[in-house]
């Protein structure tokens, strides 16, 4: 049953990073002025930044979904919510106030109050954290329960 479970968190988290990923992606390509505003932390504009960032969670999006590799696929997810959640902290630490532009523009264009939007990231985001790192424990915990391979004995060949 657990591993019913570890596929269908790894598939979910899979879906929503191709989903933010691709609405960042298609938010950079947008014509607003805030994208060429220079982001808090890493001081690029916010159109860069969605482009690279958006970029990254589509690729570990299609991963998730296609990749047998549960570790790999485990491991991805949590090192994305992991920048992700020392993102959060940088800019809070900055003292940047505005709600995180996570998807971009297009929370204006279907109509979703940004508050909503930035509560909603921070739901997936704890989903994504506590869902990988409860993945890779589970997973870590079956490779230590199975049994070593150990090499067949060897056989001897005696002078007679």
């Amino acid at each position: 049953m657990q591993v019913k479970l570890a596929r269908y968190f790894i598939y979910s988290a899979g879906l929503l990073l191709a989903i933010t990923g691709g609405a960042k992606l298609i938010s950079g390509f947008g014509a607003a002025r805030s994208l060429q505003e220079p982001d808090p932390i890493f001081s690029i504009s916010f159109q860069l930044l969605f482009w690279i960032v958006g970029g990254i969670e589509l690729i570990i999006g299609v991963v998730c979904l296609l990749s047998k590799w549960n570790v790999l696929q485990a491991g991805l997810i949590a090192l994305m919510a992991t920048n992700f959640l020392v993102y959060r902290l940088g800019i809070l630490w900055a003292g940047y106030q505005m709600p995180c532009k996570c998807l971009g523009n297009l929370t204006g264009a279907l109509h979703i109050p940004r508050q909503t939007a930035d509560t909603a990231m921070k739901i997936i985001l704890a989903y994504l954290l506590i869902g990988s790192y409860a993945t890779l424990f589970w997973l870590w915990r079956q490779k230590r329960k199975t049994p070593p391979l150990t090499p067949p004995e060897e056989t001897s060949i005696s002078a007679s």
